[in-house]
């Protein structure tokens, strides 16, 4: 195993905790955009001038791990000190994370499938199937017969179970990705995670996956979008007994096979991958599971490297002596997905600038802080956490949930913003989770007099809940709610624009035409709504009989 500790910043800053971050600063082109943004008399001039810097091609497009990242980190750190909040980190701005970065090697990948009648069928590596190594050896290999177990899913609480009646014990197992879609959309985006499944079918033994996409998976998500960089790490951290947090440990290989090769699975079983995959597309569908007629056979490997990558940390003490040991986060992941090197070798834009994703939502976030610190200062504590890792599985937020730097029953709500898509002058907000807790009167009332009104989740088949880093508090029991300018007023157009032309695309740069006057009536609907969690005298808590509550708090 290769192992590099990167401490790369401007001269090693980043091994430093205690210093305030603008006396360490030597590079003049981000001294000059903190003052820049410190001194702009306008929100939305404060926030452009962040989002700049953050999504400027000099970051790379701010991977975790990397410089880029490291030297963003040090900017959000030195606007924090700016701003005036305080070191969130026993005396220092950084919570420094320890994160495993597995980069596969394409041409070692491989996978076969043999038939009952002992013929092999060899996929081709990226055209048929993906390999997801394990994240813990660099090589990996597994060899073993197959069982088709519909979704992966067991969900006691609604006597649905996919591996009922199945053996799966040293054996592949097959399923679709997400989840029934006859659970709620919050519910089938929990069961459908990866994690979550891996977890269940090593749980029952399985020693190998092999995941097939349903058919609007493969419409959101195409094939060639699915392989367009292969050779992107995979992450996850490491904690200070220096072990690996992998989720389904016994999985020892796992592999996506293109639904045009996975016939092939099906061949000689009781029912053929269109039957099933037709019987998981319709409305409310499942598909029970059955023995595969054959053995899967799967290679990988990896090249693994340690990094430390920071999450920031600051705080705004509380003024209530009954109240300020209490801590409201506000948190907005700083990473993105760095550099496309498949498109550097073809002379075209590679730097995935990440404006939108999320540049612009650590830049509110800032302004929410200086709200705080402009106004009357918040009974609560208010932490303002800027993550890494984010784009590798919700990383950074995940190790900050399990190594709080406050206690975690001490905290007592997140508020989440992540890629705000703001191309439009919006008129209504969407707050995930909001219906799950006391936070969703909270929000309805901050929204409406921020002018707007309170929506829905406008996509509840994307499962959006799950998939931002509000949802590592969730894990812990933590009422959370993720913000987003909503789809009125012709905010549906401009989020599916994105969507398909610039999410996790080069294009998601300074060139897209951000209204950022209505970016800053949004930061104000952001302020508004940590305002009254903060200075709210009870305690947020679960409604009665919530799945996420009683899962995850035992309410």
């Amino acid at each position: 195993m290769r192992v590099g500790f990167l401490y790369l910043s401007i001269g090693g800053l980043l091994t430093s905790c205690v210093t305030p971050p603008e006396a360490l600063i030597t590079d003049p082109v981000m001294g000059a955009a903190v003052t820049e943004s410190t001194n702009a008399t306008s929100a939305g001039d404060r926030i452009k001038a962040d989002v700049y810097y953050l999504a400027d091609d000099a970051r790379e497009g701010r991977e975790a791990g990397t410089r880029g990242h490291e030297e963003a980190a040090l900017y959000v750190a030195a606007r924090m000190e700016a701003i005036g909040l305080k070191p969130g980190n026993d005396g220092g701005w950084f919570q420094q994370v320890r994160l495993r970065a597995a980069t596969p090697v394409t041409d070692v990948g491989s996978l076969t499938i043999t038939k009952a009648s002992g013929e092999t069928v060899s996929l081709t590596n990226l055209e048929d199937f993906r390999v997801s190594s394990s994240l813990v050896a660099e090589t990996s290999e597994v060899s073993a017969p197959a069982v088709f177990v519909g979704f992966g899913v067991s969900a006691p609480e609604d006597g649905h179970d996919d591996y009922a009646g199945l053996d799966v014990k040293g054996k592949i197992v097959v399923y679709f990705s997400g989840a029934p879609s006859s659970f709620d959309s919050e519910k089938r985006a929990h069961y459908g995670g990866g994690g979550a499944k891996a977890r269940e079918a090593a749980d029952r033994g399985a020693v190998g996956i092999v995941s097939l996409f349903t058919a609007a998976a493969e419409k959101r998500f195409p094939w060639d979008r699915f392989v367009s960089n292969p050779s992107r790490p995979r992450m996850t951290w490491v904690g200070p007994d220096g072990l690996a947090d992998v989720s389904g440990q016994g999985i020892k290989s796992s592999a996506t096979i293109k639904s045009s090769s996975a016939q092939h699975l099906f061949e000689g079983a009781v029912k053929t991958f269109d039957a099933v995959r037709a019987e998981v597309d319709a409305e409310g569908g499942a598909s029970k599971g059955f023995d595969l007629a054959v053995s899967v056979s799967i290679k990988g490997a990896i090249e693994i490297e340690d990094v430390i990558s920071p999450n920031v940390v600051g705080v705004i003490p509380g003024t209530d002596r009954n109240l300020r040991d209490e801590f409201v986060v506000l948190s907005a992941h700083l990473d993105h997905i760095g550099i496309n090197q498949k498109l550097i070798d073809e002379g075209k834009d590679g730097i995935n600038n990440g404006a939108m994703d999320n540049a612009l939502g650590v830049s509110i976030m800032l302004e929410v802080a200086r709200r705080f610190i402009e106004d009357e200062p918040p009974a609560r504590s208010v932490i303002i956490l800027a993550v890494t890792a984010e784009e590798k599985g919700l990383l950074g937020s995940d190790y900050f949930a399990h190594f709080p730097t406050v206690p975690i029953e001490n905290i007592v709500a997140n508020v989440n913003l992540d890629m705000p898509v703001m191309l439009h002058s919006f008129n209504d907000v969407v707050a995930f989770g909001a219906e799950h807790s006391t936070l969703g009167p909270i929000t309805e009332s901050a929204v409406a007099a921020g002018g707007a009104l309170l929506s829905p989740d406008p996509i509840p088949e994307q499962g959006i809940f799950t998939r931002s880093d509000h949802y590592r508090f969730v894990e812990k029991g933590v009422p959370s709610v993720f913000l987003w300018p909503g789809f009125g007023n012709g905010g549906e157009e401009t989020f599916n624009d994105f969507f398909k032309n610039h999410y996790h695309r080069p294009s998601d740069d300074m060139s897209l035409p951000v209204l950022y006057d209505d970016v800053a009536r949004f930061a104000d609907i952001n302020y508004k709504i940590a305002h009254e969690i903060a200075n709210t005298a009870e305690r947020p808590h679960w409604n009665e009989g919530d799945f996420f509550g009683d899962l995850f708090a035992g309410e």
